[in-house]
């Protein structure tokens, strides 16, 4: 017994030993440091509420597919309303349900061996398609609902939209009927829908849905019939009156049914069929796909800047699919951004809030984008070799500066209601939504009196101008890193004097020049040019920029943020110049600051340019002159003369004097 346990110990021991020799060795292994990329770091500076949803990519691919839409659509096409089918449904106890739903619907649902037949063959058909169009109903729906009550038609339409669609906002019919509920495209301009290259907003549910609503009371008015409304809807109000007319005069369906167009014939009994399952699903077992997006727990947000899908994906992790579903009414994956009118993006409220807290940031990255795209006349950039500084990536420290040099700052207006105003001019006139004034002023209801003041609050983007610090670090420049010389060659320097019809396009390509390179040398900040300007026409000074290195000692209370914003740096180049795992800094430890130093070429291009911006010259009012005409002859802008000389309306008068700055 002695001598087993002896030899268990030693055993033990030796494991022991050999344990703690391979941990040893796997903590000396040099773990490889993950580098983030920009967007990955910009996304950990998000400021993020706890809500948050999960939307299956895949089953929102499954909505919007064309399987449903077609199969539907072949049945109501080619069915034999005529012909027995073949499914356990008794007739008396179809005849007992159908006279049930007659009492609380305003249609005619009366039974009859064509209705009976088409309910089942849906049922025997197509009973997976109709759980998964009762999991998207429960997004669409209440969208519905809403339209058709604000014009008094019947609820029950909601379910036509099935009949017509199969719920696909996307689907187009071989006619080129658009939408939810299939639009054709002058009907769709006839109703106020907006038709261009990046919107169809027939695939809108709100507008399209609204659109739907105005066209059943219209046609009620003239057919006082429900099922007859809904056989104008589909094969036009001309056909049903000619129906009437050969049928005699008779003014039911199923009396005129034979005189009307084939898919006509099968349409109105495929709507009484969908309601009917709606209605008893549970009796036949049939059980709803799970909604996953709740039109609830959604959102729109007005949209400042052109976006693309991808771009959002990226910026809020969300999957593209998503996106799309949640806007239909895009053609191209873009939401355009154009003067004087405004596009909205509906997101999860988890993403709107997300999107809402870190606005700049995703617009300075959609900035950044449209920077990197290529343009004609435009140089490429030099690349300098013999440089052994280790900097981060060129993209991100484009991206990052666009934030850090960036602030926010909001304004307060005061808008005096007038009579006969009402909420949605008034946000029209400022840009802004009707529930922003409603947040911003506390009120309940979409109505004000004449004599209210409202606040309007509006954000505007500043350059930070960087200060001076007044205790002057001190510079260590390291042996091995060297400076960074871009030497051109020494020409004798040219001018340009701005003539009548220049602009900067024309002047590059008569000098055989880059527009970028005119842009640098005469430190422009726009494409604009005035009449008598003396543009550089070359560079002849050498910019030498060599990296001023400080060092930062962190104090009690600094966080790598902080840090960050006080030295006017970003984050992602304060990890990588102290070769940083994460965002973690410790109280006394040391950190490297690098800065790149303004040549004095720079300093002395950019004091000219202020002092220029600065100038102020008075002009006198000429007889036939607008505001947009001085604008236009001054290079500037109606904002800023307004603006520079109080002015609230475009009324001038000649012999006025105007400060024109710039």
């Amino acid at each position: 017994m002695i001598k087993n346990t002896s030899i268990f110990s030693i055993i033990f021991l030796a494991s022991v030993c050999s344990w703690s020799q391979i941990q040893v060795v796997t903590d000396s292994v040099k773990k490889p440091e993950i580098k983030l990329s920009f967007l990955d770091s910009l996304k950990t500076t998000y400021i993020v509420d706890d809500m948050s949803t999960c939307v299956d990519s895949l089953w929102l691919q499954d909505l919007s597919t064309e399987k449903v839409y077609n199969d539907l659509i072949s049945d109501i096409k080619n069915i034999n309303l005529d012909q027995t089918v073949d499914y356990e449904l008794p007739t008396e106890v179809l005849k007992e349900r159908l006279r049930l739903m007659d009492e609380k619907s305003p249609f005619n649902i009366e039974y009859n061996v064509g209705l009976e037949n088409i309910i089942k063959s849906f049922l025997k058909n197509r009973k997976k398609s109709f759980e998964r169009l009762m999991g998207v109903s429960q997004y669409y729906f209440p969208m519905f609902e809403e339209a058709m009550a604000k014009y008094n038609v019947p609820l029950e339409i909601k379910y036509l939209a099935i009949v017509e669609s199969a719920l696909n906002p996307k689907a187009v019919s071989r006619m080129g009927a658009t939408g939810l509920w299939q639009f054709m495209y002058e009907t769709g301009k006839q109703y106020k829908l907006n038709i261009n290259s990046y919107v169809d907003e027939r695939s809108d549910p709100l507008k399209a849905s609204d659109a739907a609503g105005r066209y059943m009371q219209g046609m009620y008015k003239i057919f006082g019939d429900w099922e007859l409304v809904l056989a104008s809807y589909n094969s036009g109000a001309g056909n049903v009156s000619k129906a009437i007319r050969r049928s005699g005069g008779y003014q039911n369906f199923w009396n005129i049914k034979k005189h009307l167009p084939r898919e006509t014939q099968g349409y109105v009994p495929a709507f009484l069929a969908t309601m009917y399952i709606f209605e008893y699903h549970k009796e036949h077992g049939i059980v709803p796909n799970k909604a996953i997006v709740n039109h609830l727990k959604t959102d729109t947000i007005a949209v400042k800047a052109k976006m693309s899908f991808a771009q959002i994906s990226e910026l809020l992790d969300m999957p593209v699919s998503e996106i799309e579903f949640l806007n239909p009414s895009y053609k191209m994956k873009v939401i355009p951004y154009i003067t004087k009118e405004t596009h909205f993006l509906r997101l999860p409220k988890d993403k709107i809030a997300i999107f809402t807290s870190n606005e700049d940031k995703m617009y300075a990255y959609v900035n950044y984008n449209e920077r990197q795209r290529e343009r004609p006349f435009e140089a490429k950039p030099k690349v300098i070799k013999d440089s052994t500084v280790v900097a981060s990536k060129a993209n991100e420290q484009l991206l990052a500066e666009a934030i850090s040099n960036t602030k926010t700052i909001t304004k307060t207006k005061i808008h005096k209601v007038k009579r006969g105003d009402n909420l949605s001019d008034i946000a029209d006139k400022y840009n802004v939504t009707m529930s922003d004034i409603k947040s911003w002023n506390r009120l309940r209801s979409n109505k004000v009196q004449a004599g209210t003041k409202l606040k309007i609050l509006s954000e505007k983007t500043i350059k930070i101008a960087q200060k001076a610090d007044k205790k002057v670090p001190t510079k260590v420049i390291p042996t091995e890193i060297k400076s960074e010389i871009v030497t051109e060659k020494p020409t004798e320097t040219k001018e340009y004097i701005v003539k009548a019809g220049d602009n900067l396009t024309k002047i590059a390509k008569e000098n055989k020049l880059y527009v970028s390179d005119l842009k640098k040398w005469n430190n422009l900040i726009d494409n604009n040019v005035k009449l008598g300007d003396v543009l550089q026409l070359s560079a002849n000074e050498t910019q030498v920029k060599t990296p001023e290195i400080t060092f930062y000692t962190v104090k009690k209370g600094d966080n790598i943020t902080k840090i960050a914003e006080v030295n006017q740096v970003t984050i992602a180049d304060l990890k990588l110049w102290n070769k940083l795992p994460d965002n973690n800094v410790r109280v006394g430890e040391k950190l490297t600051i690098e800065k790149q130093s303004q040549t004095i070429a720079e300093t002395q291009k950019e004091s000219r340019r202020k002092a220029a911006f600065d100038e102020v010259r008075l002009y006198i009012v000429q007889k036939g002159d607008s505001l947009y005409s001085i604008s236009q002859k001054h290079n500037t802008t109606v904002a800023d003369i307004k603006k520079q000389n109080d002015i609230q309306d475009e009324n001038l008068q000649p012999g006025m004097k105007l400060k024109i700055k710039g």
